[in-house]
């Protein structure tokens, strides 16, 4: 298959086009003017005929067709007469060859009008000539007006000529039009192809706008955002991966120092076991911060990956958070309520958003923390986990769900990231709200397969 480039399309849609209409012009057109000047011929012949009649009168009629005032002069003189008595009696008129008059007789006879048109060929040329039925006190006598077609091929020769002189030209023409298309598509696809491989070489700091037309002033907007969805997208990857070489360094500096501490003989706590505590404790809150950041990024892929969605009870969650927490602080009460309201999605990962809010909730939560799930009625369900802590600055709640921001207490990390990311995988959306006693994290999920992200069927 041969490959074109824009250039050579517009050469080669000007081109097809031309060839098209030369085309059609040559089958058409021919068939169309044939038509009409053997009209005008019929025509032109009953005029003579009636002025021959009768010189006096005015039958001059306007012309149909666009014909030179020589040409239809010379149309005029070529129209010939004669009349027939009893069929074959020739009174007056230009005689005409035995066999056309013999033809010519018997269509004057069997004509049922007061005027026919007829044609005839003879020696490979075609006759036109229209028979006019004159009533005398001798009888029938037939007027007889007739004129080849070489008129009619003459006017069809020149005209054609004139046409092709016309369609040369126009194709001439045609050419502005091309160079100005070319250029007027070649300019904007040129700037925006620039400007993608400035962003294929990871540059993207230059914006993109075209103005005039626009369908490209559309393009241009679109690419411009794209643009800026590039940029917000590398800071945040920047951002993600300074606070997380952060979050992992304290925690490796303090196994590094207390292990350098340890071979050196110096224990920094009071007797080893204190010590090994620190380091373990310090390795865990790693492993944590590792296992958050992978199941982050995993996050990220399983919009193209089916998740495993089916219908359970929210209990069956609820409970067992509940229980896994319980011990983790136990001067706070976990409540579930809602246990049999129905939830549609990926359970192990709304397991791990239902974790998530609790583990934040126990940071902050003074005695209560209560797990919800409530039916919205509008083919959309609700958890809300509540904590009766103190509120969030107002400043800060619409951050809470940003990956390592800092909390009121000084907490980064990626749990609320996570909580927010798993809601949207299932098409719906967090909210966080300050209570009259603490803080509400709600989720608003679809409450089935059936409903998509505008909450409807």
């Amino acid at each position: 298959m041969i490959r074109l480039n824009l250039t050579q399309r517009i050469w080669f849609s000007f081109i097809s086009i031309l060839l098209m209409v030369a085309l059609l012009i040559g089958v058409i057109y021919p068939i169309s003017l044939k038509s009409t000047l053997t009209e005008e011929t019929y025509r032109i012949i009953e005029q003579e005929q009636n002025r021959f009649a009768n010189p006096e009168g005015e039958y001059f009629a306007p012309p149909q067709t666009e014909l030179d005032f020589i040409e239809r002069r010379d149309a005029e003189r070529s129209v010939f007469h004669f009349f027939l008595m009893n069929q074959f009696g020739t009174i007056e008129g230009d005689p005409v060859p035995s066999e056309v008059l013999q033809e010519m007789g018997d269509r004057a006879q069997n004509q049922m009008t007061r005027r026919g048109r007829y044609e005839l060929t003879y020696n490979d040329a075609a006759l036109f000539y229209v028979v006019y039925k004159v009533y005398t006190t001798g009888g029938e006598m037939y007027h007889i007006s007739y004129m080849w077609d070489t008129y009619r091929d003459q006017m069809v020769n020149r005209l054609w000529g004139r046409l092709s002189y016309i369609m040369l030209f126009a194709s001439l023409m045609s050419l502005v039009p091309a160079f100005w298309l070319k250029h007027y598509l070649k300019s904007p696809l040129t700037s925006l192809g620039n400007h993608f491989e400035q962003i294929a070489e990871r540059n993207w700091k230059e914006p993109f706008h075209w103005e005039g037309d626009d369908d490209f002033e559309k393009l241009s907007n679109q690419f411009e955002k794209m643009r800026q969805n590039l940029i917000k997208y590398d800071s945040a990857q920047k951002t993600f991966i300074q606070h997380a070489s952060h979050e992992l360094k304290t925690p490796i500096m303090v196994v590094k120092s207390y292990a350098q501490s340890v071979k050196d003989g110096i224990l920094p706590k009071e007797n080893i076991e204190n010590t090994m505590d620190v380091i373990l404790e310090e390795s865990n809150r790693m492993e944590k911060r590792v296992k958050d950041m992978l199941y982050y990024t995993k996050l990220e892929s399983l919009k193209e990956a089916p998740m495993e969605m089916r219908e359970f009870p929210f209990g069956s969650i609820g409970y067992h958070v509940g229980e896994r927490f319980r011990l983790a602080r136990e001067d706070v009460d976990i409540v579930v309520n809602g246990d049999q309201v129905m939830i549609y999605g990926d359970k192990e990962q709304l397991r791990v958003l239902l974790e998530n809010l609790v583990e934040n909730a126990l940071r902050y939560a003074v005695s209560t923390i209560e797990l919800n799930a409530r039916d919205l009625g509008d083919y959309h369900v609700a958890i809300d986990v509540a904590n009766n802590g103190d509120p969030i600055p107002e400043e800060e709640v619409e951050h809470v769900f940003t990956p390592f921001r800092k909390g009121n207490k000084g907490q980064f990390g990626l749990g609320l990231a996570i909580v927010k990311r798993i809601c949207e995988l299932h098409g719906g959306y967090p909210q966080v709200r300050n209570a009259d006693k603490g803080v509400i994290f709600t989720m608003v999920l679809p409450r089935n397969k059936l409903v998509d992200n505008q909450g409807k069927l």
